[in-house]
């Protein structure tokens, strides 16, 4: 990211063994309508006897879901934080809402949150079916043969786009897409070559991701190709049920805000640098919709130095993201790429002993990955993050505590909800705080450089680059001066200022 992004919340709970599935299941369920109805042949039917165990299995499923969403509500009274029961008496808070009484929160889930009981059952019924298929495995003396070719056929899911002009579809007036899913992939390769299809048919450009354990993507393109996009991602038998038409993250754009279509699979959908087999997305910390994490801050911010005793509200984005724009009030650690995040927690453990973790960043996956990772270490209070990142709590509050602008990784560099200016000039220290892409070729850093000083030649990211670029050999790899720069000898991957 099991869904994409709401896994978290069944993620700090293993599933309930067979011994205690009936004292999870004992809540009673009769009377909660989830709005869910699955058809079923009748008993006459040859393949009715096979199907009422699946009706069945999908009710346990339902079931367990159902009851563990409700088990992540758990507070002891008087407390914002989730815990055990032993501690004092149980209410639920869900919504802003408490609730003193079981069949209170019952009512409360089965009304407003069958979105995510539906994606926590999906997630059970695949592991149910993970465990079964091992089980049959080994009592069975005849082995299947490997499918030959791809799973997906790309030919065979491509949508009709006969009814669009080319000029409406190819229009530069758009959209920007940023999206991820994490679900088991069992054809990486062949999922590739259909992604690859469907963004050329739609003639989007962009970058994906794709591994055995999901796919992350910022595409752009017309406003028509872009919906397009969506509703073929959406009904997609990988992703159906699972991604969400709200996980799209959306922003102005378009195919012009790209150089290319990049497609490719890797180990990781985020490259945090360490094998997801171990360090799981499943072992992600609790997610906070954009509304719970404001007021989360909300409460941080009004606690002044008293907060830090207790709370860290931590940016897990890179330095020249934060840079640009950031939360008040946020620990952002000065580091150049998301893969030395473990050794910045690494180098900082005392930081984080016993204290509750706010995590947030641009779109959410990479705190899918990093609190995962911080809770690996067993020392946190509690690790929560913002569900759909900066993107989804800057369409909510627009207004709130973020300061600056949203750094974007394509060729707009920056998205901003408001007018604010939080960064300043490399050179003269006026507030500034558009990127450009270091004058000195192959250094590839970014450096803000405001309009006045692009005009006296200022135009590198440092003094070094800027006295090495006119001297410098055309044939000389990027490979060999990107890691001289004295932007990236001199910063420290792992400093613990706050901004």
């Amino acid at each position: 990211m099991p869904s994409c992004s709401d896994v978290a919340m069944i993620s700090s709970l293993a599933l309930p063994d067979r011994d205690d599935e009936r004292d999870v299941c004992i809540l009673t369920f009769a009377d909660l309508e989830l709005k869910e109805h699955l058809q079923f042949p009748s008993k006459s039917h040859p393949k009715a006897e096979f199907d009422a165990r699946a009706r069945k299995k999908h009710v346990s499923a339902k079931r367990k879901a159902f009851a563990l969403f409700v088990k992540t509500k758990e507070v002891v009274a008087d407390s914002c934080c989730p815990t055990s029961a032993s501690q004092g008496p149980v209410h639920w808070r869900c919504c802003q809402q408490t609730f003193k009484d079981l069949a209170g929160i019952h009512r409360h889930v089965a009304a407003h949150h069958f979105a995510d009981v539906r994606q926590q059952t999906a997630t059970i019924l695949k592991q149910i079916t993970a465990e079964a298929d091992v089980i049959s495995s080994r009592f069975s003396t005849d082995k299947l043969p490997k499918p030959k070719g791809p799973l997906y056929r790309p030919q065979e899911t491509l949508p009709d786009i006969s009814h669009i002009g080319a000029a409406e579809l190819m229009s530069e007036t758009g959209q920007v897409l940023l999206f991820y899913c994490y679900c088991e992939v069992a054809d990486p390769e062949g999922l590739c070559l259909w992604q690859k299809a469907l963004c050329q048919h739609l003639h989007l450009k962009g970058k994906v991701r794709i591994a055995s354990e999901g796919i992350n993507g910022t595409v752009g393109g017309s406003t028509s190709a872009t919906h397009l996009y969506v509703d073929v991602m959406l009904s997609h038998p990988l992703f159906k049920g699972i991604l969400m038409r709200d996980d799209f993250k959306t922003s102005t754009g378009g195919a012009h805000c790209f150089p290319d279509l990049r497609i490719g699979v890797f180990e990781e959908i985020v490259p945090l640098g360490i094998n997801p087999k171990k360090v799981s997305y499943k072992e992600t910390g609790i997610h906070l919709t954009p509304k719970e994490f404001h007021i989360e801050v909300e409460k941080y911010l009004s606690k002044g130095n008293k907060a830090q005793k207790d709370t860290i509200l931590l940016d897990c984005r890179n330095f020249y993201e934060s840079k640009i724009g950031h939360f008040q009030g946020c620990l952002a650690p000065d580091i150049r790429k998301f893969s030395y995040f473990p050794i910045y927690v690494d180098k900082n453990l005392e930081l984080f002993r016993g204290k509750r973790v706010l995590m947030y960043c641009t779109g959410g996956i990479r705190c899918e990955r990093g609190s995962a990772y911080l809770r690996s270490k067993g020392i946190c209070k509690g690790v929560y993050h913002l569900k759909g990142g900066i993107h989804k709590y800057l369409e909510e509050f627009p207004d709130g505590f973020y300061r600056g602008k949203l750094f974007v990784f394509d060729e707009r560099y920056t998205i901003s909800s408001s007018g604010d200016v939080i960064s300043a000039c490399r050179y003269c220290g006026n507030l500034w705080d558009q990127y450009r892409i270091c004058s000195t070729q192959p250094c590839h850093q970014l450096v803000l450089t405001c309009s006045q000083c692009q005009r006296k030649g200022l135009t590198a990211c440092c003094p070094v680059c800027q006295k090495k670029g006119p001297f410098m050999a055309p044939n000389l790899s990027g490979q060999a001066f990107k890691e001289q720069c004295e932007c990236t000898e001199m910063r420290q991957q792992v400093p613990v200022e706050r901004v």
